[in-house]
């Protein structure tokens, strides 16, 4: 059996903030298979995008291992993943160089990887504006011509340049209109289609806040809580059972049109600052169920009752 695409053992990514210690991403262990999506969800601040950056290779962990295909990250390794991994950003606006047109933008991985003659760039450039829907003559305008959907076709078209097996989308969709939203969501579900029926795997860590983009897109989910793995499941299970009290109350959250939510009890406050995480499950300042147990001994990352492959991290999982 084949190892993971890309595994994540006890990652730890440590601040120090005027001379505090803001712990981001604590213990974190995860695995992405070739040709999953991987969703990653949580509140602003859990550590999703930070972890994504860990995954891209933008940001070192303090502590903990990563493996590409059962290899650690070693000076070879980190080569091959520069090429492997890429990345695309929440801000389809900032994420383009301005001055550049779209031809420079797309070709520029290949460029910095020394990939192919400069007429190959070019014309992988032209392959991939067709690919992510826009126009031939999209080729020698420049970002400030485009709309923001359009902006981040071109952002997906640089990511697919240097053909990777992973592409880290970090909140890809939360910075354009509604509209446009379900027009890039499908683009990245055809690309993963596309590249199975070319015989090759593109799997994806998708970032989101939004469940119902998650819902439509994922295999598995990983719920992420002030930096620490509260729950991971496969889609499925986790929507029909969520078991974490934290999960529960993300999607009791999630509006459905012509139905009423249900009358589960909300989570309490705001998640309390990584500078000062609370002792034991970091999750019971607002936890509807919390007891005892839980002020004083973290809870460990475990199979939920009759569900295998849906692991929680509660005292109390249902």
């Amino acid at each position: 059996m084949s190892p993971p695409l890309v595994t994540l053992e006890n990652i730890q990514v440590h601040f120090t903030v005027n001379r505090r210690l803001l712990r981001a991403v604590e213990n974190v262990s995860l695995e992405i298979a070739e040709g999953e999506t991987l969703a990653l969800v949580g509140e602003s601040g859990s550590g999703k995008s930070t972890l994504g950056n860990v995954v891209a290779g933008l940001q070192r962990p303090t502590s903990g291992t990563m493996r590409f295909r059962g290899k650690a990250i070693d000076k070879a390794v980190r080569k091959e993943t520069h090429k492997a991994i890429q990345i695309v950003f929440q801000d389809p606006f900032g994420a383009l160089d301005p001055r550049m047109p779209v031809s420079a933008i797309i070709a520029e991985p290949l460029r910095i990887g020394g990939i192919g003659t400069p007429a190959e760039r070019q014309a992988r450039a032209a392959e991939l504006v067709g690919q992510v829907g826009l126009p031939r003559d999209a080729l020698n305008r420049y970002p400030h011509e485009f709309s923001g959907g359009q902006r981040q076709r071109i952002a997906i078209a640089r990511a697919l340049a240097p053909a990777p097996t992973l592409i880290v989308a970090d909140e890809p969709l939360s910075a354009l209109d509604v509209s446009i939203q379900s027009q890039v969501l499908n683009l990245f579900r055809a690309l993963q289609e596309a590249a199975v029926q070319r015989g090759a795997g593109l799997a994806y860590l998708f970032i989101s806040h939004d469940l119902a983009v998650v819902n439509h897109l994922a295999d598995r989910v990983a719920v992420l809580y002030l930096g620490r793995l509260v729950e991971v499941a496969p889609r499925a299970e986790l929507f029909d059972t969520p078991s974490h009290p934290y999960t529960q109350a993300l999607l009791q959250a999630v509006p459905r049109i012509g139905k009423r939510r249900s009358r589960g009890v909300a989570i309490r406050g705001e998640m309390p600052s990584p500078l000062n995480p609370p002792p034991g499950c970091v999750f019971h300042p607002r936890c509807p169920k919390v007891q005892d147990i839980c002020r004083t001994t973290p809870p460990q990352l475990e199979s939920a009752p009759g569900r295998p492959a849906q692991l929680a991290a509660c005292h109390f999982k249902e």
